[in-house]
């Protein structure tokens, strides 16, 4: 096999997720880091190493001059801001420049129609690729597709996410929850299911996988009271307001229900409805055979014995970002559109090149 010059990368933005972004990006020897944007003017000309905490210096300074950054001719573009910025993105992929991102774009479903065809027609006039990811939705996804995989006439898939989300209260990302508010608030219902409307286009991801064109969705939304207050991180919860909230996004084909998403999130243990949660996913396939497919995330042993609540927060960062980086090769030969994990190969990780 010939050799091949690694794909050229540029992160868009330094926050949370790009501190593992890039980390992953300079761990792979078929990828190379050649330049950083930043929205704020003081992180302009700072090294990637000082702005990502990563301990040294990269040999990359962050730019706000879009310009610059497509004078490097990257193959693709790791794009991490919370909310996606149309003229942006449509922008680099005009400009023949993939796109991996994080930032609530799986199908584009859920976008205004003018936001999303614009999308499809820069990729098309580009010639380039959107692929949007994440964790859940996105990652796990992929994982249920791959479960339902080894089954003969699947009848259903579901996929539980459930956890403890308290050390993540304060994260902007669930500012729209609704954490706090009263019992049977009006509208609250609506609300989440708006802030939650990214995970519909992780329950239209899976459809495609399981070979399902034009699903109906359905969204049902449950809430869980604190029997006393919570002292969180950036997010106070007063006793007897929502503190726990479970989603379900089910999929139907024929009004026939074929997959569910369900994600339950609880700041305590201490609720009025007795919910439980059990700290990670889990896929279940009721086929022949019935597959039921648990996830657990730990920390690398290097780790365990300083692991504190930055640590945990970092983890939950690293899962988010590093499927956009490892699905890189993949979008790059990908043909041109808005892709998902049903139209390319199953991504994964690279050993480490060194112990």
């Amino acid at each position: 096999m010939s050799e091949r010059k690694p794909l050229r990368v540029v992160q868009w933005t330094t926050g949370n997720i790009a501190r593992q972004t890039v980390r992953a990006v300079l761990a792979r020897d078929d990828l190379e880091l050649v330049g950083v944007f930043a929205y704020s003017a003081d992180k302009v000309g700072v090294d990637v190493g000082e702005l990502c905490h990563l301990g040294h210096a990269v040999g990359v300074a962050a730019t706000d001059d879009i310009e610059e950054l497509l004078a490097l001719r990257p193959d693709c573009v790791i794009y991490t801001p919370l909310h996606p910025d149309i003229e942006h993105l449509t922008r680099l992929l005009s400009a023949g420049i993939n796109v991996v991102t994080t930032s609530e774009i799986l199908t584009g479903r859920t976008l205004p129609d003018s936001a999303r065809a614009a999308i499809e027609d820069a990729c098309a006039g580009g010639g380039a690729t959107l692929l949007g990811t994440g964790m859940n939705p996105g990652w796990v996804q992929l994982l249920a597709g791959v479960a339902a995989g080894i089954g003969l006439g699947v009848r259903h898939v579901r996929v539980t996410e459930s956890v403890d989300v308290s050390l993540f209260a304060g994260d902007a990302n669930f500012d729209a929850f609704g954490w706090g508010r009263p019992a049977n608030d009006p509208g609250h219902v609506a609300d989440v299911e708006n802030a939650t409307r990214t995970f519909s286009e992780g329950a239209e991801v899976l459809a495609r996988i399981l070979g399902v064109d034009s699903p109906e969705l359905r969204c049902t939304v449950g809430f869980a009271h604190t029997l006393a207050d919570l002292d969180l991180p950036g997010r106070p919860v007063g006793a007897g307001t929502v503190a726990g909230i479970d989603i379900v996004w089910d999929v139907l084909t024929g009004g026939r229900p074929v997959a569910q998403l369900q994600s339950r999130f609880v700041l305590t243990a201490k609720l009025d409805t007795g919910w439980t949660v059990e700290h990670g996913y889990k896929v279940e396939v009721d086929g022949d055979p019935r597959v039921v497919v648990k996830l657990e995330i730990w920390p690398d042993l290097d780790d365990l014995a300083q692991l504190t609540a930055e640590a945990m927060h970092a983890i939950g960062m690293r899962i988010s970002g590093v499927p956009a980086v490892n699905a890189i090769p993949a979008v790059c030969a990908a043909a041109p559109g808005i892709r998902t994990y049903a139209d390319i190969p199953v991504p994964s990780g690279r050993p480490r090149q060194s112990a």
